[in-house]
């Protein structure tokens, strides 16, 4: 037989207390609030057209230095780096080289046009050779199959022809694939101009020898980018001696910055922006540099956006080569790199979204606000930002 005994009065009040004390040495059970939700409004600033920087400081370590680690940003000059590291810090650099990927010729019909190369394709069996994608600006695009005719540097004769073949990356895409008649890499190097950013004002066949000097690195080694990696350009070799010499460990990684990197992301949903892909490689010695670095409890400090992204791509995808359109916002969780060093991007750029995301939004605001009332340079030949993970 089955019996139930019913609990007495006070044997219900003593259960009813205890469960009641319980409870109240609970913390309240409540969800963490949604993560914000950003638009491309949100990285909207206005600036100064003065503050855009046309020509680079007269000595490349004397550009100036937003150190924006802490929540009070103080005013540096670059050469300062080396007392802001540490020894045993490892900087990662890109070592990409910029080519002279602007050329200009003209259509059959005498149509004036503009390439810009983007990179240069392998060779591939039972295909043209000498294949590059390039952007194309012109009034009118010609046909595939069409040949242009390519202009010498100073645009006096021409030297070369270029094979429209199609679209890149399939038949919508926005750049375009072209056979050149001879070897790509040496005829930029001989009729090329130094593919300076669109906000930087030259004389289309004019090639400055500052800006050959100046838009490159000192370390550049692998020749193929369209733009340059900017950060980089403060570095001059008595800087990476006083490094070397003070125990900061470099290493390297190669991505070839494409003229994308210009683009302003166009979509008011951030998240529905395509973002442009790049070709990177990361060398066995980089990664056992990085794995060291941890090891012993030293900093990795990435040089420039396009370093960031080629590390945080190998992160997440295992690849130590290939291409990456990886996109960068809000909300990322980094794994690779601890601190930056950046120069000021582009209002709606996909750079700038990718600096908000490392430093937080609000931290990122207030020093884009400082640097303009501080009447800092902006842009590819403009200073410098020293900035530490918000996550650490």
């Amino acid at each position: 037989m089955l019996y139930c005994t019913i609990p007495t009065k006070r044997v219900r009040e003593s259960a009813s207390l205890h469960l009641e004390r319980a409870c109240s040495a609970l913390k309240p059970m409540t969800s963490p609030p949604p993560p914000r939700l950003f638009t491309l409004s949100d990285f909207d600033f206005h600036l100064p057209p003065e503050l855009i920087a046309q020509t680079p400081a007269t000595e490349r370590s004397a550009s100036r230095l937003l150190d924006g680690r802490a929540d009070v940003p103080v005013d540096r000059i670059f050469k300062e780096l080396p007392s802001l590291l540490l020894p045993g810090d490892l900087l990662v650099f890109n070592d990409t080289q910029v080519v002279p990927a602007r050329l200009f010729g003209e259509k059959a019909s005498g149509g004036q046009l503009e390439l810009l190369v983007e990179r240069v394709l392998p060779v591939a069996e039972d295909e043209p050779p000498h294949q590059v994608v390039a952007h194309m600006k012109v009034s009118k695009k010609p046909a595939v199959g069409s040949v242009l005719r390519m202009f010498s540097r100073e645009g006096t004769s021409v030297v070369f022809e270029a094979t429209l073949l199609g679209r890149w990356p399939d038949a919508e895409g926005p750049l375009f694939r072209l056979a050149f008649s001879d070897d790509p890499l040496a005829l930029m190097r001989a009729h090329g101009h130094v593919p300076l950013p669109p906000y930087i004002e030259r004389d289309k066949h004019s090639m400055s020898v500052e800006d050959v000097a100046r838009y490159q690195t000192v370390f550049a080694k692998h020749p193929g980018a369209a733009a340059a990696p900017t950060a980089a350009l403060h570095f001059d070799e008595a800087l990476l001696s006083q490094l070397q010499d003070m125990g900061v460990q470099r290493a390297s990684v190669t991505l070839h910055v494409g003229a994308g990197t210009f683009s302003p992301v166009k979509t008011e949903n951030i998240a529905e922006h395509r973002m442009h892909s790049e070709w990177y490689s990361i060398p066995a010695t980089t990664l056992q540099a990085i794995a060291d670095c941890q090891a012993r409890g030293g900093r990795v400090l990435a040089v420039g956006t396009t370093t960031v992204r080629t590390l945080e791509s190998w992160a997440r995808s295992g690849m130590t080569e290939g291409d990456t359109d990886i996109f960068i916002t809000p909300g990322f969780q980094f794994q690779v790199v601890d601190v930056l060093i950046t120069n000021f991007h582009l209002p709606k750029s996909s750079l700038l979204m990718l600096v908000a995301a490392f430093a937080g939004y609000e931290h990122m605001q207030a020093l884009y606000d400082h640097a303009v009332k501080q009447a800092y340079r902006f842009f590819s030949y403009g200073d410098a930002m020293l900035l530490q993970s918000a996550a650490t």
